[in-house]
């Protein structure tokens, strides 16, 4: 009896590896959502990382969170290190590129819960009386989270959480944010 059920468990293992090899290794996550505000005070919130804890969504999740900043506050150059809980793990955030009031481009590095990285980018266009702010993030998924992703959806997970974050950037930006 424990050897058929070793040997169902083994099989069920097998299958699961199996499933995971023919998953995807990359992984996108995009949302959008328009901000009745001039693209230049979108922008400036996000080129800023003075205003991030404002609008994060991570930094609701830990308040008790540990952050620093490094080289200028804002723009190319800019850094910003967190550790916390288990939730928003451990990493860091770089600004690589920074066109006023149309894009910011970021290199993400995690440390933990597992170690990777991504490449993040916010776009800023006029629609309306407001600005269209797509936060877009690429990373390729390493074996394991192809197994993870068997069983949970990474991508409407993190997308649920930019949607957030994106609603937080418009009541920061309407509450006058970016003047200060």
């Amino acid at each position: 009896m424990i050897k058929k059920l070793l040997l169902l468990l083994a099989a069920a293992l097998g299958v699961i590896l199996a499933a995971a090899s023919f998953q995807s290794d990359e992984m996108t996550v995009t949302r959008s959502r328009t901000i009745p505000a001039a693209p230049e005070a979108v922008f400036k919130v996000v080129n800023d990382f003075r205003l991030w804890d404002g609008w994060s969504p991570w930094a609701r999740l830990d308040p008790a969170m540990k952050k620093s900043l490094e080289g200028p506050f804002e723009g190319v150059g800019a850094v910003y290190r967190w550790s916390g809980n288990n939730e928003v793990g451990e990493g860091s955030t770089r600004l690589v590129e920074s066109l006023p009031n149309e894009k910011i481009g970021m290199k993400l590095e995690f440390v933990r819960p597992f170690a990777g990285g991504a490449d993040v980018t916010f776009s800023f266009s006029p629609q309306g009386g407001g600005t269209k702010v797509t936060w877009a993030m690429r990373s390729k998924k390493p074996f394991i989270g192809r197994v993870m992703g068997l069983f949970m959806d990474c991508e409407k997970m993190c997308g649920d959480q930019f949607n957030e974050g994106l609603a937080n950037l418009a009541g920061l930006v309407s509450n006058g944010a970016a003047k200060k």
